[in-house]
């Protein structure tokens, strides 16, 4: 076990591009590639794109554009893609882009593998001949993709006569993303890093965790598993304030899961007018326990204790706030909090 108050810990951040109301989609995608230069400079450990489609509220379905932009933008922070929802792919066209990433970045790229649709049954047909089967297929799928990355197919298979090149010096190094059991032990069997979403899974995270290594250990002996485990959270100056800015991102969840709604993030006001049912505050509740909100040293204790409940050395943290100025101050106020150093 790790010992509380004798570690230390990495941070990075997973940027889902959220679109709020009164901005753009391109205001969106402009403010993650600011996010990641100031990231960067604040000495976070990685930053990952997510990819989505056909969302208002998302603005990114293509990590791998975005993260073009964001390593010109950057120096030394690791960039990566969280995650590529391999089922809608070949893994050789992901392979290939994630090598050039590599080659233009090298030494900084990471390639989040998940196999969640990211959008609706009509955008998987849109994407995809047969989603579900290519699902069943995620196994096979990132044997192939491994494959491509290290260029080690037996000489009898055809895709050894194939390179996706560009073939960079450092290549891109794979992780499976995940929410469940599942996920964990399939990241276990192939020898892969795994990273957790605790902020939007219901299940019980910290044994999730314990069985991935448990099993990576019995499947590659010679291997040392790794693990990140990424959660909501906002930090402000205050709880008050953070409890505020939170405000926005709870109506932000419970118009998602409505009809008719706009889907964008709104604003804080908005969220203080509207007309909750006794069902969206119950889902407000259930959402809090899911969410690190308060000031930094409040943040930084609950961080701690997720660190020290799933024996991790790095936590991913993801927030939407309905402004950019208060993500981007959350994100700063985290860094100070914890002593990040970067350029």
């Amino acid at each position: 076990m790790i010992n509380k108050g004798c570690f230390s810990v990495k941070l990075s951040i997973l940027d889902q591009s959220p679109v709020s109301i009164g901005t753009t989609s391109q205001a969106a995608l402009e403010a993650t590639v600011e996010l990641a230069a100031l990231a960067d400079g604040l000495g976070y450990t990685r930053y990952w794109t997510a990819e989505h489609h056909d969302m208002d509220s998302l603005a990114s379905p293509a990590p791998d554009i975005m993260l073009g932009m964001i390593g010109q933008r950057t120096q030394r922070i690791r960039i990566g893609s969280g995650a590529v929802l391999l089922p809608n792919y070949r893994p050789y066209n992901v392979v290939e882009r994630y090598n050039m990433l590599a080659t233009l970045f090298p030494g900084r790229v990471d390639l989040g593998l998940g196999r969640a649709p990211g959008g609706s049954a009509e955008v998987s047909m849109a994407l995809v001949d047969n989603f579900l089967k290519r699902v069943g297929e995620m196994p096979d799928a990132l044997d192939e993709l491994v494959h491509f990355i290290k260029a080690d197919f037996p000489k009898e298979n055809l895709y050894s006569r194939i390179t996706a090149s560009p073939v960079p010096e450092t290549p891109p190094v794979p992780w499976l993303l995940g929410t469940s059991g599942k996920s964990a032990m399939l990241a276990a069997e192939k020898g892969l890093p795994y990273v957790f979403g605790d902020f939007m899974s219901k299940e019980n995270g910290p044994e999730i965790v314990r069985n991935y290594r448990k099993h990576f250990f019995e499947n590659n002996p010679k291997q040392k598993p790794n693990a990140i485990v990424t959660v909501y959270a906002i930090c402000a100056n205050t709880t008050e304030a953070a409890e505020e800015i939170a405000l926005s991102s709870h109506l932000w969840k419970i118009k998602h899961a409505k009809m008719n709604e706009d889907k964008r993030v709104p604003t804080i006001d908005e969220a203080k007018k509207y007309k909750y049912s006794e069902k969206d505050l119950k889902s407000i509740e259930r959402l809090k326990n899911k969410q690190l909100i308060g000031n930094p040293k409040e943040v930084k204790a609950q961080l701690e204790e997720i660190q020290t409940m799933y024996e991790v050395d790095e936590i991913m943290v993801v927030t939407i706030t309905h402004s950019y100025e208060d993500r981007k101050r959350s994100y700063q106020l985290l860094a100070e909090e914890f002593g990040l150093t970067g350029n």
